[in-house]
């Protein structure tokens, strides 16, 4: 938290923030142009958004593309801001609202426990329904199988997909169709992928969900800060993490 707030303290880091939440996946030299500082500058600046897990990387050939990491302003808010002033989240979640027009979501989060058991949490439809808003998914893990997530409060499979690749405990891609609604079941096929690395005695989680349609509907994406918040909650302490949409079968 305190890295979170120290690189929040700064004007130029907000701003280069607001920029990625108004446009995501941007260059080094996109983002150099909107600022009247020097490069090194701006350069400095991304280097402890992204220490303090606010921002993540990504190369495509000799590019970098810089996203912004909605996970850790989402462990801010249940931390900081949930307990004084519930009311504060709807204001909160408008930061969601202009990342729709980008084909690539990335979400990162560290938790502080062992690959093999992040990957139970993660396969295991029992544990996972503690988390992911009571949802399990139903299948035998191996590439090319079809998964389907279903709710038991719910009269019809919610999601459905294919195990596309396979390897525990490091890496899971997952095609998704969404069939909670009418509004997400035109949006067709996107794709999950959960991505799982040891650093010292935590795991560094990167969810990535992209071959979303531009402009898709936020309700595909949106809810990955709240499924990952509540993950490191339940791995790190063992308890439920309350959220808007963990009350949604309620």
């Amino acid at each position: 938290m305190d890295e979170i707030f120290k690189a929040l303290a700064d004007p130029t880091r907000r701003a280069l923030l607001d920029d990625l939440y108004r446009e995501d996946g941007q260059t080094l030299g996109a983002l150099e142009s909107r600022f009247d500082i020097s490069r090194f500058g701006v350069m400095k600046h991304l280097k402890q958004l992204e220490d303090a897990g606010l921002i993540v990387t990504r190369r495509d050939g000799r590019e970098k593309f810089h996203f912004l990491n909605a996970v850790p302003i989402q462990l801010v808010h249940d931390r900081w801001v949930s307990k004084y002033a519930e009311n504060w989240a709807a204001g909160l979640s408008g930061l969601k609202k202009e990342l729709e027009n980008t084909m690539e979501k990335i979400f990162e989060v560290y938790i502080k426990t062992t690959p093999e058991r992040l990957w139970e949490a993660i396969v295991d439809s029992d544990i996972r329904s503690k988390y992911s808003f009571g949802n399990r998914v139903e299948t035998d893990w191996s590439a090319g199988s079809h998964y389907e997530m279903t709710n038991v409060r719910a009269d019809a499979p919610l999601g459905e997909g294919e195990i596309l690749e396979i390897d525990p405990p490091r890496r899971l891609v997952q095609s998704m169709v969404a069939l909670w609604g009418d509004d997400v079941k035109s949006e067709g096929t996107s794709r999950v992928t959960w991505e799982i690395e040891q650093v010292e005695d935590s795991c560094r989680l990167t969810v990535t969900h992209d071959q979303l349609r531009e402009g898709a509907n936020e309700q595909l994406y949106g809810g990955w800060p709240m499924i990952l918040s509540g993950l490191k909650t339940w791995l790190e302490t063992g308890t439920l993490l309350t959220t808007p949409g963990s009350l949604m079968y309620t």
